[in-house]
């Protein structure tokens, strides 16, 4: 449905009716600042890459050839817009260091996580991606909160979906050493010791 929505305003906009843009804009508003927001973790420079991304979209619309899904397609560009303005500002970003998880133990993170309230384990979530690269932060975010699969992920950083996944997984990995350190011991090692 949102599909045939927005292949309607684009090709509105495509004719020359511009207003038809601003629906584009304001359903996808929120979603561009928030990715940005991850990888910039600067709300003013979020805020500019959101306007550039827009920008970027309203010149590119005609060349949207609807091969993957329009949110697909501002993933893209948000991400890459948002590259650009790293690779410029070339801000010094702090390394986290990570101790090797097996999958078991990020299975066993998560498990945790489905245990907590909802709100509260978005909450958990973001404030630990905050403390990510902005890159796997991005990543992070298009897997758990905007419920993107595998090979959208991959169409939007522009690699196969092998390299998607394996990137999620490192991403996931880091997640869940910060998160084993701010999660309630005891609960954790009852769910790190459970056996399938």
């Amino acid at each position: 449905m949102a599909f045939i929505n927005d292949q309607y305003h684009i090709n509105q906009v495509i004719k020359g009716n511009t207003n038809a843009f601003s629906i584009l804009v304001n359903q996808y508003k929120d979603l561009v600042f928030t990715l940005s927001y991850k990888m910039l973790k600067n709300k003013e420079e979020a805020e500019e890459v959101s306007q550039d991304t827009f920008v970027k979209v309203f010149n590119s619309l005609p060349k949207f050839k609807g091969e993957s899904k329009f949110s697909t397609w501002i993933y893209t560009i948000t991400y890459n817009t948002c590259l650009d303005r790293l690779k410029k500002v070339k801000k010094e970003r702090s390394v986290l260091y990570i101790e090797d998880f097996s999958e078991h133990q990020v299975k066993a993170i998560e498990k945790v996580l489905s245990t907590v309230d909802e709100n509260e384990r978005n909450q958990k979530i973001q404030e630990c991606l905050l403390l990510l690269p902005s890159e796997e932060a991005f990543l992070l975010t298009l897997y758990y909160f905007d419920d993107q699969s595998i090979e959208e992920i991959a169409k939007v950083i522009d690699c196969n979906s092998n390299n998607a996944k394996v990137k999620l997984f490192r991403s996931r990995k880091k997640l869940a050493s910060i998160l084993r350190e701010r999660l309630e011991p005891e609960i954790l090692a009852y769910y790190e010791s459970e056996r399938r």
